[in-house]
């Protein structure tokens, strides 16, 4: 009788009691896969929300918007047309800064492992941090005037080294507040088992 494909064949060699080598090749498998450290050791990368990257356009926008139009407005209506180019710049740089804060807030990322907590940013210098739980001292969620505005609230982690202290910016608050308390509880159960 035919098959269709190996697995079917190894099933029946299974039911057939020869498939002994199938169960050698998922455990060789499985052996070569935790060698290489391929096998669910790799973290799960959670990224920004899309709002603190729209409130820092925003106002990257009203910033340069007002020192553009100051810098146009003012000479050219006193000076003559010619001086309203002074407006340039400031425009330069705002179109430069759209482009750098959007690589900036894709840089930002974040993952939960089982003993610590990574924080990775940084477009030209890549920056990782790892926040183990059992030296986490203290877990705050802050939200100032503009980030209550659009929504998002920050966490901010500090450890018994002020060094490896380290904030993740821009989340929603109910996400904020959802990896407080898991932080917060495993840094206590982690602290209790020290």
């Amino acid at each position: 009788m035919e098959t269709g494909s190996p697995r079917e064949a190894g099933a029946e060699g299974s039911a057939e009691g020869t498939g002994t080598a199938d169960a050698t090749e998922t455990a060789d498998a499985t052996e070569t896969a935790g060698a290489t450290g391929t096998a669910g050791t790799e973290p799960v990368w959670t990224g920004l929300p899309p709002g603190l990257l729209r409130m820092r356009r925003l106002l990257l926008s009203v910033w340069l918007g007002l020192v553009a139009l100051a810098a146009g407005l003012l000479p050219g209506l006193l000076a003559g047309p010619p001086w309203a180019a002074f407006a340039l710049p400031p425009l330069a740089l705002l179109a430069w800064g759209w482009v750098i804060l959007g690589r900036n807030w894709r840089s930002w990322r974040y993952a939960e492992r089982a003993d610590d907590l990574l924080i990775s940013r940084g477009v030209l210098w890549r920056e990782e941090t790892v926040v183990p739980y059992g030296r986490m001292q203290l877990v705050e969620v802050t939200s100032g005037p503009v980030e209550r505005h659009f929504g998002l609230a920050s966490v901010q982690l500090h450890t018994a080294a002020a060094a490896t202290d380290a904030t993740i910016p821009g989340l929603d608050p109910a996400e904020a507040e959802r990896l407080r308390d898991r932080l917060t509880e495993l840094g206590e159960a982690r602290s209790a088992g020290l």
